[in-house]
């Protein structure tokens, strides 16, 4: 007979049934295939040399970041006797941090071999690496002074021995390892410098004219090794770099009674530096037993230590791309790019105005970041204005959006700030920018415990009279000038007194530390955004159950969260075309037959960091919704994300085009394939290749002349007329999905609908039009009547 325990399973069994794993994948395999793709762009020879070698840096910052993150909180869980599993691919922790490893050996070997390949192309052309076992006797003679006279001051080599313990390694650091051969009996001993972070990584070494050579300082340090230990001899030698796991929980450590939060995160980024170390990389040659010496120190497996021929930390890369010779720029860097005037935004006017006549849709990096930048700074000196609020998650170092900020609150103005300082590694420069405002009287709140704030909003609020207008600012990337060049990425500002309303109880809301808030036209995160978002699939599932058009658009970063994919699965059963755009990981497979058969797959990787966030549902995209948040179980269910929608007619036009051209691509786009693989998108014949990046440089570059030419003709009238270069706008309603009321209970995450049901769940939701009113000439008329007539009531104009 069967036991009490095996009935309880079996009964479980019957009560859930398992989960179908047939298109769905795992997120770290898939992560992996997409900075694959990156490296792809560095094998790409119709992408400039040096911009390739700049994708072969990119490939390996990424990848840190994905073993100090990822692989090192899996492999955290993989000590616990009882393992998760993954909802995606119904693998362990372990099985997990197996599959990757087994991964990376074939990655890295790519990765060094084109490495090679474009510093070979380099060296042949006049950017020449020295190396220290290939110098020139005149390269040698200049190393060797240079050695003497600025790194041997610096350096402290270590000798490890059982007076000398091993000692900690910091996180992501470079260090020269060697053997040495003692000057007694005593057994081989292990030698340690710590490459200085402190000086220039790169020295530039005398060349001929138009031409470039340097040597990195640990190529320095190891040509000059032998002089480093004394009486000890260096037997081998290599450099080393140990990648320690950095995904640890600020909250999970616990605040300390009265102990500052900024205090808090600065202890939390020292621990950092000393957790569990994930890989070792090697790069040069070390004896047998010199790395198992250093590996029984680090406690790491065989399997955990990659060793390569070519540099540790390509970081360096981006920081010679400015000695680069003048004659080989054009042929070795993408032509220079300067992000665009707004065309329909006067710059000469004020930006304030130009919002409450119609909302501005700003497309970055296209176009500039200034008309943002520039409505902080005049809310800063508007004697009418009299709060700003504004989310940070990720700043420049360099910030004039803060220095306005900091102006603002020296101005007498209310400025409240929530600074995440849990923006990881970003963390440092966060709290220092706390600091400042601070200091300069802003109210500076953080992240509530457990949710980090993802969102970018900023609300300016004026009064005038007694009235008060808002002007809301929302965007799908960071409020970052740096990013702002980097990233496509969209912001919406609007004048909008409903979308105002709403984004003035959420910095209510978050004051007051409460994620639980009734929206109306936001959707916000813990609570809000991912119902919102499923009941706009299942308006489209009950169009197409209903015999109707239907369509889904959604351009995001990442696809992980179960409860999504499988929603769009069932969308697809019920026959709505899904058509999704997803720059890095999809655990979602389109084009399994009787479950994802209607879902279309794309990435584009290329010169710009796509970024933005896109929902769009119905055929003719009514409901057009921006946002912050990814379909990510992290963004959905413990960050706060905002998702907005597009109202106007103009803006919703530009999304809506940008949406076509995203899918017209057919260099730089790639398809996913039904068992988790990209693929080149194929050409029809006759198709002429189309890059869509290449295609909005250069719109954004006619826009902006058409601006400039139309503004002499303006500048004739009496009177302001639109401005031009927008796009003929969409004659269709504009629709809001209305959120349901929150529920009292805590932040959870909604019921599973079990998948042998998913094809057959009726779908609910419901959608109110919610069309917006420009103010036009007989408004603003009237609106200056009324003004004429109080200020002879009152003697006031204001």
């Amino acid at each position: 007979m069967p036991s009490k325990i095996e009935k309880k399973q079996a009964a479980a069994k019957l009560r859930k049934p398992p989960r179908d794993f047939s298109y769905t994948q795992n997120r770290e395999l898939s992560w992996l295939r997409f900075d694959n793709r990156v490296l792809d762009e560095a094998f790409d020879e119709t992408v400039p040399l040096f911009e390739r070698l700049k994708f072969v840096s990119i490939f390996e910052s990424n990848l840190d970041e994905f073993l100090m993150v990822r692989v090192g909180g899996l492999s955290d869980l993989a000590e616990l006797k009882k393992q998760p599993v993954d909802n995606k691919s119904n693998m362990t922790a372990s099985e997990q941090v197996d599959a990757v490893m087994a991964e990376m050996p074939g990655l890295l070997t790519r990765w060094e071999s084109i490495f090679k390949s474009i510093e070979g192309k380099l060296d042949a052309l006049g950017v020449h690496r020295a190396r220290a076992d290939s110098l020139t006797p005149e390269e040698r003679t200049f190393v060797t002074r240079y050695f003497q006279a600025y790194v041997s001051p610096v350096i402290s080599p270590l000798v490890i021995d059982p007076r000398h313990p091993f000692p900690n390694l910091r996180n992501g650091a470079l260090y020269l390892a060697c053997g040495l051969d003692g000057v007694t009996d005593e057994e081989s001993l292990l030698g340690l410098i710590e490459i200085p972070a402190s000086m220039n990584r790169v020295v530039e070494i005398p060349s001929p004219a138009g031409t470039y050579s340097y040597i990195l300082l640990e190529d320095v340090i190891l040509a000059c090794l032998d002089s480093c230990f004394g009486s000890y001899k260096p037997l081998d030698r290599a450099l080393i770099r140990v990648t320690r796991n950095a995904d640890i929980d600020p909250d999970g450590e616990g605040v300390e009674e009265e102990e500052d939060y900024r205090q808090h995160m600065k202890r939390i980024l020292k621990k950092r530096l000393r957790l569990q170390p994930v890989v070792l990389a090697v790069s040069g040659s070390l004896e047998k037993a010199t790395l198992k010496t250093i590996r029984k120190a680090l406690e790491l497996s065989r399997r955990s230590v990659f060793t390569c021929d070519i540099p540790l930390d390509l970081g360096y890369v981006f920081g010679i791309e400015g000695k680069i010779p003048e004659h080989l720029r054009n042929e070795l860097l993408f032509t220079p790019f300067k992000p665009q005037p707004n065309p329909t935004i006067d710059m000469s006017r004020s930006i304030r105005e130009q919002v409450l006549q119609g909302d501005k849709l700003l497309f970055y990096p296209y176009e500039a970041m200034n008309p943002f930048l520039d409505l902080v700074h005049e809310a800063a000196y508007d004697p009418e204005c009299i709060s700003l609020r504004i989310t940070l998650y990720r700043v420049a170092k360099q910030s004039r959006l803060c220095e306005s900020l900091i102006d603002a609150a020296e101005n007498g103005k209310e400025v409240t700030v929530l600074m995440e300082l849990r923006a990881r590694f970003d963390e440092q420069n966060n709290i220092e920018w706390a600091e400042r405002l601070e200091e300069a009287g802003c109210t500076v709140i953080y992240g509530s415990e457990g949710f980090k704030c993802h969102s970018k909003i900023c609300q300016l609020t004026y009064r005038e009279g007694m009235a008060l207008t808002r002007l809301t600012l929302l965007g799908t990337g960071n409020f970052n000038e740096k990013t702002a060049k980097l990233y496509s990425d969209f912001m919406l500002m609007t004048a909008h007194p409903g979308i105002g309303e709403d984004a003035n109880l959420f910095f209510r809301n978050l004051s007051l530390g409460n994620l639980r808030g009734d929206y109306r036209f936001l959707g916000v995160a813990p609570v809000g955004l991912k119902p919102l978002i499923m009941r706009g699939l299942d308006r489209e599932i009950q169009r197409a159950l209903a015999g109707e058009p239907a369509r889904v658009f959604f351009k995001l970063n990442s696809l992980t969260d179960r409860e999504v994919i499988d929603k769009i699965a069932e969308a697809s059963c019920a026959g709505v075309r899904v058509d999704m755009i997803i720059r890095g990981i999809s655990c979602l497979k389109p084009n399994i037959a009787g479950k994802t058969e209607n879902v279309h797959v794309r990435s584009i990787v290329g010169r710009f960091l796509e970024h933005a966030r896109v929902y769009a549902f119905g055929v003719d995209s009514d409901m057009i919704y921006l946002s912050s948040a990814d379909m990510m179980t992290r963004n959905t269910e413990h960050r706060v994300e905002i998702a907005f929608p597009v109202l106007d007619p103009t803006c919703r036009a530009l999304v809506h085009e940008y949406m076509g051209v995203q899918l017209r691509d057919n260099v730089k786009a790639r398809s996913l394939t039904s068992d988790g693989t990209w693929v080149p998108v194929e050409r029809k014949e006759g198709e002429k290749p189309f890059n869509s990046q290449e295609f909005l440089l250069e719109r954004a570059y006619r826009n902006a002349e058409s601006a400039t030419e139309a503004e002499p003709a303006l500048a004739s009238q009496s009177e302001p007329e639109p401005q031009p270069a927008a796009p003929e706008v969409q004659k269709v309603r504009a629709i809001v999905i209305e959120p349901e009321p929150a529920p009292a209970a805590q932040p959870q995450a909604p019921t599973t609908t079990p998948e042998s049901n998913a094809c057959h769940k009726k779908p609910a939701g419901k959608a109110k039009a919610i069309e917006r009113h420009r103010p036009g000439r007989v408004r603003m008329g009237l609106g200056l009547i009324g003004l004429g007539l109080k200020t002879l009531i009152t003697g006031k104009t204001k």
